[in-house]
């Protein structure tokens, strides 16, 4: 696999339903080495902060594969950082992976720590009102990934995968346990002895709290 395009978003102003937003979800491919630190790609543009980046969420990877199933899907091509990725990352799939799992990008490491969970401004970004619901059910969310070594990326360069051996969940499961508001605490102490994203650790930890409080 190789980094097929590095993507830096745009401030842009888009309509979304009865009001106007300000996003960086409009990506675009750069040909420079960029550097990445552990808050991101540095001159991209994140806008709402409080739902993307941080040091748990710096890096969005989507592949290739995900890319040419969605080009069939909607019969048309559809450029790099469309999606608002940072990375495009040819053959890779993004269901295949587990949390925890390592992308090494030339000197870059980065690892996997959650899915990309759909939301309005990326289907405005679409142009297509089901889109959230259509990305759902694609199951091709695409990984959020936190940098374990900073260093530079450029397009051409070397990916390879470094697979999590502590305990883990996968990607998938995560995607789809996101839309089950009746977790059981087992399945919530599983995803809290993953290294999950810091957003969703949060998230669980309340469920679980309101379980023992319930109980």
């Amino acid at each position: 696999m190789i980094v097929a395009s590095v993507n830096l978003g745009e401030k842009r102003i888009q309509k979304r339903k009865d009001h106007v937003e300000t996003t960086g979800i409009f990506k675009f491919p750069s040909d420079k080495t960029i550097k990445v630190t552990k808050l991101g790609l540095e001159g991209d543009v994140i806008v709402s902060k409080k739902h993307h980046g941080g040091p748990d969420q710096a890096i969005y990877v989507y592949g290739g594969a995900d890319y040419a199933w969605w080009a069939q899907e909607l019969g048309k091509e559809i450029p790099p950082g469309t999606f608002g990725e940072n990375l495009t990352v040819s053959e890779l799939e993004s269901a295949q992976f587990n949390v925890g799992d390592m992308l090494h990008v030339a000197d870059v490491i980065l690892q996997v720590s959650a899915p990309r969970i759909p939301c309005g401004t990326f289907a405005a970004r679409m142009e297509d009102p089901q889109w959230v619901k259509r990305f759902r059910y694609a199951e091709r969310p695409g990984l959020y990934c936190r940098v374990l070594k900073e260093g530079f990326v450029k397009a051409g360069d070397a990916v390879s995968i470094e697979r999590f051996t502590g305990g883990t969940v996968s990607i998938l499961e995560m995607y789809r346990d996101y839309y089950d508001s009746n977790k059981s605490e087992e399945t919530l102490l599983r995803y809290l002895n993953a290294p999950i994203a810091l957003r969703a650790r949060n998230s669980f930890e309340e469920q679980l709290q309101r379980l023992n409080v319930e109980s």
